[in-house]
């Protein structure tokens, strides 16, 4: 029953398409993150669902869609660097077969992230962008969030909509998407159009982000708790009244200790101390042997070069009760240990050419999104206008997700590489609707020019845009 039900919404959704080409787009950014093939028991399963929506996205903006607007930016460049780079690695790569695997969805990630700012030409379709990639991450993290307010979760045992631990599945990378995921929410919530903001918009909203906040819980991931307590201090640049939202914030804090599992609390006692932790220590001693590796191949081994890896170390923990405890040494011998950091992923598959294009993607992508928040900050709307709430909702993202990414290996997550192609789309929109002499450089507020670029702002911003 719930393959037909997922046959008949995914048929549906394809089939508006038919009128409205930009919503195979759309289709293929909820495909990908839920990925509902993998829901089902029956048919739906044998169904190549990501990749139908793919060749649908693509097709239908290269035969049937405007390109009026489309540009291609510096970063959709970088893009098309990593991908070719990314290539030549696999060619190339330690282990042929297993880095086919991993090739084989990567591509598609990095190059639906070069493609989808070719068609946010509209402020309408940077929202619709950004609702569904909101509404298909609310799909999983919501699930999550009532079982583990009802009782269920634990480190690798919560169960979502699928049996796998594996992409956005995978607790750490959950928990990193899902906190990454909240101030795009919010942003819906104060300027959306598709659905008007209204208490209905904010109660589910609400909904969202406490559920997105207890995934981390469920999950029992270190990783989720560290981005949510750097988001919680990022959000002091943005919100209006600082002092009241740090008061409020640590009103929230005191009172959630009660309620929070003792597992979970034990689970993270262990950041501050890695040697008591088995999976904490690992992850050093691969980062040490990635640095080795990367100074013996500086070019990287390609895609999943970690299975190569084997080292001895010690771990230490105390055993017993106080006074009478003691630390207890065991020697632990691993090999073929994931990277469990994005920056060392990078390093050890594709490179110090490889990690130089990410970083400098990644940079470019906060320095873009500082320019925007400054540049509207200064308009006649300020901070109330949607440019500057979306470049700080997307900087926000990019930021826990460059967090959390130490932590976690998700340096081709299809997800993030999706948040970049809202980016490239934002500010693509924002050159091409805005004089070339009122950006030309940041003016100070005052200065001329500044009157008739938010003048012509305005008159883009109110103008009727279809989807199409």
């Amino acid at each position: 029953m719930i393959d037909l039900v997922l046959i008949a919404f995914v048929g549906f959704f394809l089939a508006l398409g038919l009128k409205r080409p930009f919503i195979w787009v759309l289709a293929y950014i909820y495909i990908d993150i839920v990925a509902p093939q993998k829901i089902g028991w029956g048919p739906i399963t044998a169904l190549p669902l990501s990749l139908i929506a793919f060749v649908l996205a693509f097709a239908g903006w290269l035969m049937l869609d405007h390109k009026e607007g489309s540009r291609f930016t510096l970063r959709q460049g970088l893009i098309a660097l990593l991908l070719a780079y990314c290539g030549y690695t696999t060619a190339s790569a330690d282990y042929p077969i297993e880095a086919m695997v991993k090739w084989d969805w990567v591509w598609k990630a990095l190059f639906f992230a070069m493609f989808l700012p070719l068609t946010l030409r509209t402020r309408l379709r940077l929202e619709a962008a950004a609702l569904i990639m909101v509404l298909a991450i609310a799909t999983i993290v919501i699930n999550g969030g009532i079982k583990t307010a009802l009782g269920g979760g634990g480190y690798g045992t919560l169960s979502l909509l699928v049996r796998e631990n594996a992409g956005l599945y995978e607790g750490s990378i959950l928990s990193t998407a899902a906190i990454a995921t909240i101030p795009l929410a919010l942003w819906l919530a104060r300027h959306g159009t598709v659905f008007k903001p209204d208490w209905r918009v904010w109660t589910f909203t609400a909904g969202f982000v406490f559920a997105a906040l207890l995934i981390p819980v469920g999950t029992a991931a270190r990783t989720g708790l560290v981005c949510a307590a750097f988001l919680a201090v990022l959000m002091l640049r943005s919100v209006r009244y600082r002092f009241v939202y740090a008061g409020l914030a640590g009103v929230a804090l005191l009172a959630s200790l009660p309620f929070l599992p003792q597992s979970f609390v034990e689970r993270m006692s262990t950041i501050t101390e890695h040697q008591g932790d088995e999976s904490a220590s690992t992850r050093v001693q691969v980062w040490k042997w990635t640095l080795e590796y990367a100074q013996r191949n500086p070019l990287g081994g390609g895609f999943d070069a970690y299975l190569g890896n084997s080292f001895t170390y010690q771990t230490r923990k105390l055993e017993g009760e106080p006074p009478n405890q003691r630390v207890v040494y065991a020697e632990v011998t691993d090999r073929g240990r994931a990277y469990h950091s994005s920056y060392f992923e990078l390093l050890g598959e594709q490179g110090w050419p490889g990690l130089v294009l990410w970083f400098w993607l990644q940079a470019l992508g906060l320095w873009h999104m500082e320019r925007l928040r400054w540049r509207f900050r200064k308009s006649e709307a300020g901070e109330s206008s949607w440019q500057w709430g979306l470049a700080t909702a997307l900087q926000q993202a990019q930021a826990v997700y460059l967090v959390g990414a130490l932590f976690v290996g998700i340096g081709y997550q299809p997800f993030i590489f999706m948040l970049i192609g809202l980016q490239c789309g934002l500010w693509s929109y924002v050159k091409r609707t805005t004089p070339a002499a009122a950006r030309s450089r940041m003016r100070r507020a005052g200065e001329p020019g500044i009157g008739l670029a938010e003048a012509r702002l305005r008159s883009t911003s109110t103008t009727p845009n279809p989807l199409l």
